[in-house]
């Protein structure tokens, strides 16, 4: 196969049959975006490849080869300001692209609450930050969620770890705080759906720095104040999984992580 990543790319839609447009639509990108990629005018995102290659549909050995051609450029980083002006909403329809095609997973989170759990109010007072005019504002929170509709399928796994400074961190009123921890309680009762709180009073080993996600083992996404870095990198997955593993060992969990989060919320409530 072509070294060229993107006649790969286009070479697989092409035998395949499918209609760029088709692809494009399936891949949470616009057709100009897939059109570039495919003649080389542009280099796809790690997120990129993934996407396309799931909207193919392809076998498991072009999959780990494409994969290999693309590992050669596994780690990059995107600034936020860009996903600005290319549009937050995009953003967060591509990563719903990446949660679809999930079986586990896995986040780290010592700032703020996972996406997939925040409360309307939570998700805008999270943006209401980033200087968006309301249209962008409103589109971005709709976008946001309705990627939370990916917790509901039961073939999925989902393993949150928080800190206890994310619970207490005042983003919002108290009454509006006390329903963000009522809704984390609501949420780790799914099935399906592990949360874990790394308490304050915790003998820790590992130093709470960037968080993290993990989509199966395949690909990292790490969230730093200037960008975002997205690796598939066996040896840094490998990294994180290990990172995630250790502050899961000081977790509350079940009922004690429950009881434990209704306390802080009740004191949002006094």
């Amino acid at each position: 196969m072509t070294s060229n990543i993107g006649a790969a790319l286009r070479e697989l839609r092409e035998a395949s049959g499918k209609e760029a447009k088709a692809v494009a639509r399936s891949a949470a990108m616009s057709a100009s975006k897939l059109s570039r990629i495919e003649t080389g005018k542009a280099t796809p995102a790690v997120m990129d490849v993934e996407r396309i290659l799931t909207a193919i549909g392809v076998s498991d050995e072009i999959r780990a080869e494409l994969s290999e051609v693309a590992r050669k450029a596994a780690t990059e980083a995107v600034a936020w300001r860009l996903y600005r002006r290319m549009g937050f909403a995009q953003h967060q329809d591509a990563i719903g692209a990446v949660e679809a095609d999930t079986e586990t997973q896995r986040l780290f989170q010592p700032s703020c609450m996972p996406g997939l759990v925040q409360t309307p109010e939570y998700v805008r007072a999270i943006l209401a930050r980033k200087n968006l005019t309301e249209e962008m504002l409103s589109r971005t929170v709709g976008a946001r969620l309705e990627r939370q509709r990916v917790l509901y399928q039961a073939q999925k796994s989902f393993r949150f770890i928080i800190t206890e400074s994310v619970l207490r961190w005042r983003l919002l009123s108290p009454p509006e705080m006390a329903m963000q921890l009522d809704r984390i309680i609501a949420v780790s009762r799914l099935p399906n759906v592990w949360i874990g709180v790394v308490p304050l009073s915790a003998a820790m080993g590992e130093v709470p720095t960037s968080s993290f996600v993990l989509y199966d083992s395949r690909l990292v996404i790490v969230e730093i104040p200037h960008a975002e870095i997205t690796t598939r990198e066996p040896r840094d997955i490998d990294v994180y999984l290990s990172k995630f593993e250790r502050f899961a060992d000081v977790s509350l969990t079940g009922d004690g992580m429950r009881s434990f989060v209704a306390g802080i919320r009740d004191e949002f409530l006094r």
